[in-house]
């Protein structure tokens, strides 16, 4: 079924489990991830992000992702990440997106505070839940690499502020998480989630998530993380299902998309046992 984030992490977060985003950039990943949700009734957050969008285009997303998840037996929220303009945002509610990110991160803090409490108010308007970034969760490699990442943590009082003044229904933090590959084992800070998530009072989300220990995601979750990106270990998972398919003496595509999906619903299994949401649905 479809629906939008606000019940299922707020339901995640009183029950100290975390809900699974995973970004579906073709039909294979749609169908490994919504498939196996239904299979351990969990529920899920599918989608894209707009960095992504150069590998399907937005409304090539909502063509297969939406109707998937109506026609899904569990919840599943259909989520436009990381959108960086408000006209994709736009574009994304007019597709029937039921969660939207507006990443106003990497702007002074007036400024992504009203751009943010505008998205809220025309989100709302809608039935749509809206996601904001507070701090800046930069990548692991490339333009996006933050010298000092912990310049850029989430602050807790300016957290307070933000999440009262823009309404927003959950907060992404910047605690120690990076997007794409580790290169080191990252040092999340526990007691910043903890504190956040205590201040606050909605669900945290932590992007960045492809990497960390499994210990890592158990302390975070407990703490008051109550959905995880993953996108990178599904992505590779994906890979290797092809590798392992052409090994096996795979001659087309449609031989090989067996083996591809098969791979990418052992990491969504894993992820999902891992963050405690298998039978939540």
């Amino acid at each position: 079924m479809l629906v939008n984030m606000k019940e299922m992490l707020e339901k995640a977060k009183k029950e100290k489990y975390g809900v699974s985003f995973f970004n579906a950039v073709n039909m294979e990943m749609a169908k490994a991830i919504i498939g196996t949700a239904e299979e351990l009734k969990a529920p899920v957050i599918v989608g894209t992000a707009e960095v992504l969008l150069p590998a399907m285009e937005l409304k090539h997303v909502a063509d297969y992702l939406i109707p998937m998840a109506r026609e899904a037996s569990v919840p599943v929220a259909v989520h436009y990440d990381h959108g960086l303009t408000f006209e994709r945002c736009m574009e994304a509610l007019r597709l029937g997106f039921t969660s939207i990110m507006y990443d106003c991160s990497t702007l002074g803090y007036e400024e992504n505070l009203k751009k943010v409490e505008e998205m809220v108010r025309i989100c709302h308007g809608m039935n749509v839940t809206v996601e904001g970034e507070l701090g800046h969760v930069g990548d692991n490699a490339g333009s996006g690499k933050l010298e000092n990442p912990s310049d850029y943590y989430t602050d807790p009082e300016m957290a307070v502020d933000f999440v009262k003044r823009t309404g927003i229904d959950a907060l992404a933090v910047a605690v120690g998480n990076a997007h794409g590959d580790y290169a080191f084992p990252p040092k999340l800070d526990f007691d910043r989630i903890d504190l956040i998530s205590k201040r606050t009072g909605i669900p945290l989300v932590l992007h960045g998530g492809s990497g960390l220990s499994d210990s890592d995601f158990e302390t975070a979750v407990k703490l008051g993380i109550s959905k995880i990106n993953i996108f990178t270990d599904i992505d590779k998972a994906g890979k290797r299902g092809i590798e392992r398919g052409l090994e096996a003496g795979a001659r087309t595509m449609m031989e090989l998309m067996p083996y591809e999906t098969e791979e990418m619903k052992k990491v969504v299994e894993e992820k999902m046992r891992l963050f405690g949401s298998i039978g939540k649905a």
